[in-house]
Formats: C-alpha cells, structure tokens, sequence
C-alpha cells in the first residue's frame, strides 16, 4: 500500500524524524491561508498523486511542474491553481499521468546540500538495507547505472536495528562535517525504526537535506507498506487513498485476487504467482504483450474464479484469455 508525501511526513514526525512544518489543502484560498500561516519567506507547493519525479513532472497542457516554489500567498494560490483538479505527467506515471487532488503546502528550507536515503528490505542480504548517496535531487537509478559508487548500503538488524556506528561511517562516506554527525545518527537510527515499527516495504528520503544549520532534514518521503501486516497498523490502513488506485486492483483485492494491470492485449489467468510470472514471460517471449498479472491461489472457489473473469473482461484492451 502507498501513501502521500504528507502522510508519510506525519508518521515520520511522530517517529521522531526531522521534516518541515505543511499543510496539505485542497483550494487555492486554501494555498493562499496555508502560506501565510508557515509564516516563512518561500514556500514549496506539491502535487500529491502516488508517483515520482513529481519535480520534474509537468501539467497536461501547460509549463506547469509538479513541485514549485511560492514567494507569496498569491503565488501559492496560483500554483496550487494550477495543479489541483489537473493530470500530472511524470516519469513514473507515464504518459497518460496521475489526476492531482490535493496539493501539500511546506515551509522553506535553509539547504546546504541535497542527498538521497532510502530503506528496503534486500532478500540477498536477509535483512533491511538503509541506502544512501551523495547524489541527493537525482533520478537513483540513473545513478546507480551510471555512477554505482556514489551508492553506499548499510545492512542491519531488525531487531537491534542500525549500529552507531555504522551511522558515523555513513556519515563520514557522504562528507558530513563532524559538527552534524549527531544529528545524522538521530535521523538515521529513526528512520531505521520507523521503517521496522511501521511494518515498511519501502522508505526513500530524496532529497534528504543538510540544512546551512548542520541538521538533517527529510524534504521529501516516500513510503509503501507491507500488506499483509496492515492488520496490525489499522491507523496506517486508514490512510490509503483509493482514488489513487486502479480500479481494478481494488476490486480485485476485494475478492481475495492479486491482480496488477498493464498495458497489454493478452490477458493471463493462473493459480500460483511463480507460475503466473512465468506465463507472463512465454507471452513475451513469443512477440505478445500481457493485459495484467493476477494470481487466483491455489484455494480459489468458483466465485473468486469468475469475478477474476469479470475483472479481466472490464480491460477493453483485453483480446484473448
């Protein structure tokens, strides 16, 4: 499950990690108020929808980019005016884009440098991975493709989670000046336990930022959770947004199914995800493109069979089964 930037910053907050004080609003004059109320110089407004490169994202139709700087309540409005109610196009959206219903409104920041931090759990290391570089704004897979040293890991455990010193060495790696040492092992070892207490899949900071003041803070946060523990965090399934969700996923998920559309003709029906994953591939491999992925079980009854039909069926790009 995912949630929005400004979500993920309160159940950070709450975990003691370091974010700026916003407001998400669902107006312009809503903007305008939640600027003036920041009190600070610059503000930035944000697009939330469920996707990346938000930044560098741009309105359908206009010049319009997913993340702008405001330098007044009226610019604020504008801004939020010009995204809410809009489609957002951006890296991770593809092309058809993301409709923005709500824009988060975030106080201005002193940054000395930008840098990048995430946290996911590495099934070759056996354990969560906090991950972080010096190329802090950047699309991370660029970097990692073409840069891969600039990447630095720290494996640690769960249970006794990241090591003090294994923050101080993360923090001497990514050039930190000694003074902030202290505030990186407060925000790294909360973030580590954030990510573990909240039962995360996945916790990316990008930008994380050293302020002129020599602390840390996460200008941005990502965060998607493990859906079979959200039994056990009732207040982080309260936040799911399901205008943000395909349709069918959701209806899917209803009747038991694991279904994930894509943007193929072939739809694919199997009991069992290896060998769904497998079907998926031989239609590849034979010049075809998969309608979707979906997983019945191995358990599934008649009526879990026919509603994977039904959802199938609903994709109008469907032409066989």
């Amino acid at each position: 499950m995912k949630i929005h930037e400004y979500q993920a910053k309160d159940l950070l907050r709450a975990a003691g990690v370091p974010v700026l004080a916003g407001r998400v609003v669902r107006t312009p004059e809503e903007a305008s108020q939640a600027f003036t109320a920041l009190g600070t110089p610059v503000c930035a407004v944000k697009a939330q929808i469920h996707a990346g490169g938000r930044g560098k994202g741009q309105v359908k139709g206009s010049e319009q980019r997913g993340v702008e700087l405001a330098k007044s309540p009226e610019d604020a409005a504008r801004i939020a005016r010009g995204l809410l109610d809009q489609t957002l196009v951006t890296i991770q959206t593809g092309p058809e884009g993301q409709v923005v219903r709500q824009v988060f409104v975030e106080s201005g920041s002193n940054i000395e440098r930008e840098l990048y931090c995430a946290i996911l759990v590495d099934r070759a290391a056996g354990s969560p991975v906090l991950i972080a570089s010096t190329a802090g704004g950047m699309d991370i897979e660029e970097v990692a493709a073409t840069t891969p040293e600039l990447i630095l890991t720290e494996p640690f455990d769960p249970d006794r989670g990241l090591g003090a010193y294994q923050t101080r060495l993360l923090s001497a790696k990514l050039g930190l000046p000694t003074a902030s040492w202290r505030a990186a092992e407060h925000f790294f070892r909360s973030l580590t336990k954030a990510f573990v207490a909240l039962d995360a899949s996945l916790l990316e900071i990008n930008p994380l930022v050293l302020t002129k003041e020599g602390t840390l803070v996460a200008l941005d946060a990502k965060m998607t959770f493990d859906d079979n523990a959200l039994f056990r965090h009732k207040e982080v399934a309260a936040l799911r947004d399901e205008a943000e969700e395909e349709p069918a996923e959701i209806r899917a998920a209803a009747a038991g199914l694991s279904y994930v559309k894509l943007d193929g003709s072939i739809g694919c029906l199997v009991n069992g995800a290896g060998l769904a994953m497998s079907t998926m591939d031989l239609v590849k491999l034979h010049g075809g493109e998969p309608a979707n992925f979906l997983d019945v079980g191995g358990g599934a009854d008649v009526n879990q069979v026919t509603e994977a039909f039904r959802i199938i069926l609903s994709d109008a790009n469907v032409k066989a089964i």
